[in-house]
């Protein structure tokens, strides 16, 4: 499956909009509905696939099986969460080589100490930055598909803005492509950071209900953010959703066609007539 390189996606479309997909059916819907790319992140999918918080329970076996099932529905180019690399530098050797050959396009790695959490919870920490940027020229080491790599560095809450804006700049001179400060609080510090690197690719996270505040496309563009990420969107709006059909399904309210897809509907998003098809074909 042919997918355009995340440099290409990145020239198609700014800022560059990633909802971040947690399963297999969430990558073919966003692919439908017209996105360029899309993310897989640690906190929908290890919520979504072993209902675990995102606080370093899954390792890279199990991440990664998950992302294969996930980017084999889509033919979107995807920035995976590679969490801080699973180890040392041989591990993240290891997490560049597993990405890259199941046809990830892109890819981030944290600065958290081990086990890590979702950048928006509380109570993190940072590895020192020498340590991160080891890591970083290791994973730019072993590329051999070109994956664009991004840092993302957790110091913001650990050790103020200045400290992250620091790391940031260390990280790119390490090999990374471009940069995710995670976590600026306010559209101060937002826009601090989008100056500070406006001259690279970098992400902007919006995540609802976390630290930072959340802001339209457009106004994260001109303050220098070239991709927009996210994390939350789909999954709370899905989690609601569930919820909402299993109180009316125990008080006995029948589904009416406005509540959910049709049949029809649901068949052409799985791809039915291509299956049907091929059984017509070999008749």
């Amino acid at each position: 499956m042919n997918r355009p390189t995340w440099r290409e996606a990145l020239a198609a479309e700014t800022p560059l909009l990633l909802p971040v997909a947690h399963d297999a059916l969430s990558a073919r819907i966003i692919e439908r509905a017209g996105f360029r790319a899309y993310s897989i992140g640690g906190l929908a999918l290890v919520g979504t696939r072993y209902a675990l918080p995102d606080v370093g329970l899954v390792g890279l076996g199990e991440m990664s099986a998950g992302m294969r099932d996930i980017t084999a529905a889509s033919r979107l180019p995807v920035l995976v969460d590679g969490d801080d690399g699973y180890g040392d530098v041989k591990n993240v050797t290891r997490t560049i080589r597993t990405y890259e050959e199941m046809g990830a396009a892109a890819i981030f790695i944290e600065d958290q100490t081990s086990p890590k959490r979702c950048g928006h919870m509380a109570g993190k920490s940072v590895i020192p930055a020498e340590l991160m940027a080891a890591k970083l020229r290791a994973a730019a080491a072993a590329r051999e598909r070109g994956i664009f790599l991004v840092a993302r560095t957790d110091a913001r809450a650990v050790h103020g803005l200045d400290d992250a804006l620091r790391r940031g700049e260390l990280y790119l001179k390490s090999g990374a492509d471009g940069v995710f400060i995670e976590a600026p609080q306010t559209l101060e510090e937002l826009a601090r950071v989008g100056s500070e690197f406006r001259h690279v690719p970098q992400i902007a996270n919006m995540i609802e209900g976390g630290r930072t505040p959340i802001i339209p496309p457009a106004e994260l563009l001109g303050m220098g953010f070239s991709m927009v990420a996210y994390p939350t969107n789909l999954l709370f709006r899905i989690v609601a959703a569930m919820q909402k059909g299993l109180a009316e399904l125990k008080a006995g309210r029948p589904m009416t066609g406005a509540d959910g897809v049709s049949f029809d509907d649901f068949k052409e998003i799985v791809g039915f007539p291509d299956w049907a098809q091929v059984e017509d074909r070999a008749r």
